[in-house]
């Protein structure tokens, strides 16, 4: 039994697919899919449509992880910056839908604004290369052999070079360029300046082909065709429902404990944190002590704030661009991004026409952060610490939007407290794990038969086209080991 609830909007009734209740979905499926994540949700649909009997288990309300969104009043505010590479229109037309990939449209205003520069760029190849050599007065030559040695770069390369000695080998003393060329990919992915150079030359060639995208109709309407579609596809959905365990017999998945309930199933795709699903979801006692070690060494990425800021009806501003880079800090020193006393913001601008037929103006300001300079705080601590977070974050807006405070009748801020309890990530990691993490998930299934993980690791893997494709690159191997087994 499926359930179904209305929602009551201006203008009818929308009706929404709730999911299976725990008593109502079988005792046995082909696959488990772990978490409804980008990859999670691709995983699970390029799996049904292949035929296998699918159960999504969600242990938040909604389905997204990282890529969602909250109502509140009149205001529906997405979660996570608003871009993504062109590649994501492929990857929609193919795994999902036409109609899906038919809501891809391309982010037209980029602004940077700090004390090195300030510009606006579509983020196109041919745009950020006119602006290397005209803002920046750099050699077109230059230029083309650091974007052609990006191109080249892959997940087998060598990766000794960190992305300090990138920039060096083609900008030396260059803090300006290296501000504009990475510090969009930090706030993307946590990517610092020490990181194995391929972290940042994959991410950034994806963006570079084409420019900037979105979703037209906002991340709740992706969502909602989504679980439509994996709906018509014969998955079944659970939300709420967390995997307490992973159930192994013989080194081969056997099923899982769910809320309490025993399910049977051939394999378990986790699209969990990497170390919750190693540590708790399987348990050490089942993987070999060398890769026990290795999972051990992995770090978990940085976390982040954000505040939602959502204005009156009938309240609006000017156009201020799409995605705003801004920061006070005199160079580009990732360390300070994470720093509790702000200095760097970036500012996804929601316009009416992002949800066609809205009248509504939000904006969420982003900032990564520590999970450290958060954790230990008292209740009354927590809550001046977020007041600050949304009066500093209303303070720096007015530079761009006059008068914000006074047009604004709701504002919340989240902290890696808020992703640590809605994600259950360690930390509250936004962007998975370091680079480490990326063998250990991949190589899961040679420790455990029919164990697979599709979360997000390695930096590469981080945001909405990663974490979707890595979803599908995953979920084929799982179909052969079905197969096979």
């Amino acid at each position: 039994m499926r359930c179904y609830i209305l929602f009551l909007f201006p203008g009818g009734v929308k009706v929404k697919v709730l999911y299976r209740k725990i008593e109502d979905i079988k005792d046995s499926y082909d696959v488990v899919v772990t978490g409804g994540g980008l990859g999670g949700l691709t995983a699970a649909n390029v799996l049904a449509k292949n035929g296998s009997s699918v159960l999504l288990a969600e242990q938040h309300f909604q389905l997204g992880g990282l890529a969602t969104y909250f109502r509140r009043k009149q205001h529906i505010f997405d979660v996570a910056l608003h871009g993504f590479p062109i590649g994501m229109k492929k990857t929609l037309r193919k795994y999902w839908s036409q109609e899906m990939a038919g809501h891809i449209i391309q982010v037209r205003r980029i602004r940077f604004d700090n004390p090195q520069f300030s510009l606006e760029t579509t983020f196109t190849e041919e745009d950020f290369t006119e602006k290397l050599v005209k803002n920046f007065g750099l050699a077109l030559e230059t230029v083309r052999a650091f974007y052609s040695e990006l191109k080249e770069m892959n997940y087998y390369d060598d990766r000794r070079m960190t992305n300090k000695a990138l920039f060096e080998k083609y900008f030396p003393g260059r803090n300006d360029v290296v501000r504009l060329l990475m510090e969009p990919i930090t706030y993307a992915n946590g990517s610092t300046l020490d990181e194995p150079a391929i972290t940042y030359g994959i991410v950034f060639s994806n963006f570079m082909s084409k420019g900037v995208y979105t979703f037209s109709g906002g991340t709740d309407l992706m969502l909602d065709m989504m679980e439509k579609e994996l709906v018509r596809n014969g998955a079944d959905i659970i939300t709420g429902a967390k995997v307490d365990k992973v159930r192994i017999s013989g080194g081969k998945v056997s099923g899982i404990l769910l809320n309490g309930r025993e399910v049977k199933c051939r394999a378990v795709l986790s699209n969990a944190n990497l170390l919750n699903t190693v540590h708790e979801m399987a348990g050490d006692e089942h993987f070999s002590t060398d890769f026990i070690e290795k999972v051990n060494a992995v770090r978990l990425n940085n976390s982040s704030c954000q505040v939602y800021l959502g204005l009156k009806p009938g309240e609006r501003f000017e156009n201020i661009g799409d995605l705003l880079f801004t920061s006070t800090c005199p160079s580009f020193e990732p360390e300070k991004i994470l720093s509790k006393e702000i200095s760097s913001r970036t500012y996804s601008v929601y316009y009416p026409e992002i949800r066609p037929g809205s009248s509504d103006y939000t904006v969420v300001a982003s900032m990564n952060s520590r999970y450290e300079d958060w954790e230990n705080l008292n209740a009354e601590e927590y809550k001046r610490a977020k007041q600050k977070l949304i009066d500093d974050t209303l303070n720096a807006l007015d530079k761009y939007i006059p008068g914000v405070a006074s047009k604004i009748d709701y504002a919340e801020a989240a902290t890696p407290k808020t992703f640590k309890r809605y994600t259950l990530h360690g930390k509250g990691s936004s962007f998975g794990t370091k680079f480490e993490g990326l063998d250990i998930s991949m190589k899961l299934p040679e420790q455990v038969g029919g164990l697979f993980h599709a979360g997000s690791v390695g930096i590469i893997m981080s945001g909405w086209l990663g974490a979707a494709n890595y979803g599908v690159i995953v979920a084929n191997n799982l179909d052969k080991y079905l197969f096979n087994s």
